[in-house]
């Protein structure tokens, strides 16, 4: 891609929800079970990540309309037979519990009403051995250029915000904001990979923050 186009402020950028999925699927090494999107909006990763499995993917959101949106993608992507749309928030979640294998979640996280909540939700609706991974970011594989310029974006659209709405912004995508709501949820197992927000010149810029957790199995399972 040539020089203007990389730095056009109008251009648009690679599709992140696919280096998104990619990731996801290094990380969960499995191909079936039943998979669940949490704050999944129009669908975008959890449309990406179901097509590269085959199991059942349900995709939850307090918005009808998005749903909806989803849905409509699901079929023209031939998708629709393994998705199910669900209402319902992070905070609660209306599954029953250990109903499903997986819980992926990008960018929803932020906006949560209750993070540790909805940390707990999700870890009651995973079976033993189920794994999550609830965070942001644009994939390890999403070209840095492009990393580069949607972080510069990102800058320039907080133009006018003040001081402390920067500051909470920057705060709950830290490190160790991930690692106390973990702790605050009850999670045993957990880890937090990457380091939030960075700036445009950081060659990790982009790749986001993640907090991925694994259910406990039963003890002689």
């Amino acid at each position: 891609m040539n020089d203007n186009k990389r730095s056009g402020a109008s251009a648009p950028l690679p599709n992140h929800y696919q280096t998104v999925a990619q990731d996801i699927m290094d990380y969960i090494a499995r191909q079936d079970g039943v998979w669940m999107d949490v704050g999944s909006g129009g669908g975008g990763l959890g449309l990406a990540v179901a097509a590269c499995h085959k199991g059942m993917m349900i995709l939850l959101d307090p918005n009808e309309q998005a749903l909806g949106r989803a849905i409509g993608q699901a079929a023209e992507r031939r998708l629709l037979d393994r998705v199910i749309p669900v209402i319902g928030t992070a905070e609660s979640v209306p599954l029953p519990a250990g109903a499903v294998d997986v819980v992926i979640s990008r960018g929803s996280f932020f906006f949560w009403k209750d993070r540790a909540a909805g940390l707990r939700e999700i870890h009651r609706v995973l079976r033993p051995g189920g794994k999550a991974i609830v965070g942001g970011g644009l994939g390890t594989r999403y070209p840095q250029w492009a990393r580069q310029e949607f972080i510069r974006r990102q800058r320039h659209s907080h133009i006018g915000m003040s001081a402390g709405e920067l500051e909470a912004f920057a705060l709950a995508r830290h490190p160790e904001t991930f690692r106390r709501l973990a702790n605050d949820a009850g999670l045993r197992r957990f880890e937090v990979v990457g380091e939030g927000g960075l700036n445009e010149d950081d060659p990790h810029a982009g790749i986001g923050i993640w907090l991925r957790f694994e259910k406990e199995k039963a003890h002689g399972i």
